[in-house]
């Protein structure tokens, strides 16, 4: 079983021009691209007869999308070539940071130097989980000034952090796969032996949430932030799990909030990834077959396909819209505004 970033060998080494990009948007296998209705409830969500629009094409592995009301535009990264982009729909697709994560030469045993999952934090100032620095980052919006806010676990350097979400609190919840290096669990470069999620508060202290799973990828938090999700990137595990938290943030119990295996077995592209959830509770969750859109309490309503693995996804434009980032596209579907 190939995981996604083995994916990445076949895709083009430098992204295509904004003009070229708008070109490709009409090619011949884009029919792929389409929404099922398995639930009637996804009216609510997405309206009858909306449809996936692909808006930029031609990233090495488009990740981390992230909507940056501070000025109006999408932000996602590009994590094997270093970039993080702004879209606009004025605009288009320009380079927003670069390099967006590692700051120096890149070493043979980092696969992936760029930043990967980006949020806003409650300041303005966008927070990253950087695969080359490895580390958890913030970037000054206005400056493109960079604070490392933490990089060890216990005297150690954290694997590759990947993806990551904001409670109310401040406190960030991330996960530490192997993905940024090139050897994986193997590589010399490892100093913590598990891959784990942890939370880290808004005075520096990193507590492991937990340290068993082999694939940690996507963490969202519940609207009403007592419900962390985790999506585990394993074919042998791919699942969406679900942990209930205490007031102090830990914790208190897990549960499966979903199994996508019967869809891997099916050979439908991708893994469980990315995640993040709606202001009504609605899951918009990356897996096999595209982004899976659940119910809080799991009950899948539908799907939205590409044609390719999609890596991750955001509510942007004012709950409007979904956007979406599969392989080397860059994709939206509009959302009905309530649920965004």
């Amino acid at each position: 079983m190939i995981d996604r970033r083995t994916l990445l060998a076949g895709m083009a080494a430098l992204p295509l021009t904004h003009a070229l990009t708008h070109a490709l948007a009409h090619a011949a296998d884009l029919p792929a691209a389409r929404i099922d209705r398995i639930d009637p409830a996804l009216d609510r969500i997405i309206a009858p007869g909306a449809q996936v629009e692909i808006l930029a094409q031609g990233y090495r592995w488009a990740e981390g999308p992230t909507w940056a009301a501070p000025i109006d535009a999408l932000l996602f990264g590009d994590p094997p070539s270093n970039i993080v982009y702004r879209w606009t729909r004025k605009d288009g697709v320009s380079p927003f940071l670069s390099p967006s994560g590692l700051q120096t030469a890149i070493p043979k045993e980092i696969r992936e130097a760029g930043l990967n999952g980006i949020a806003i934090d409650r300041n303005g100032h966008l927070v990253g989980a950087d695969s080359g620095t490895r580390a958890i980052v913030r970037v000054d919006l206005k400056t493109r000034a960079r604070t490392i806010l933490a990089d060890r676990y216990q005297g150690k350097r954290f694997n590759s952090p990947n993806d990551l979400t904001i409670a109310g609190d401040g406190s960030i919840y991330f996960s530490d796969p192997p993905y940024g290096l090139t050897d994986g669990d193997t590589s010399s470069l490892r100093e913590i032996g598990f891959n784990g999620l942890y939370r880290l508060t808004p005075d520096g202290m990193v507590t492991l949430i937990d340290g068993s799973h082999r694939r940690p990828n996507g963490v969202t938090l519940s609207p009403d932030g007592r419900t962390l999700y985790l999506a585990l990137s394993d074919e042998k595990r791919p699942q969406v799990l679900a942990y209930s938290l205490g007031a102090d943030g830990l914790p208190t119990g897990q549960r499966l909030f979903r199994d996508m295996a019967s869809e891997l077995a099916a050979g439908e592209p991708g893994l469980p990834d990315g995640i993040k959830t709606a202001p009504d509770g609605t899951v918009f969750a990356t897996g096999p077959g595209g982004v899976h859109v659940c119910a809080p309490d799991g009950r899948l309503l539908g799907k939205i396909r590409t044609g390719k693995a999609i890596a991750n996804c955001c509510i942007g434009e004012g709950g409007k819209t979904l956007f979406l980032t599969s392989a080397d596209r860059l994709a939206a579907v509009p959302l009905i505004s309530s649920s965004g």
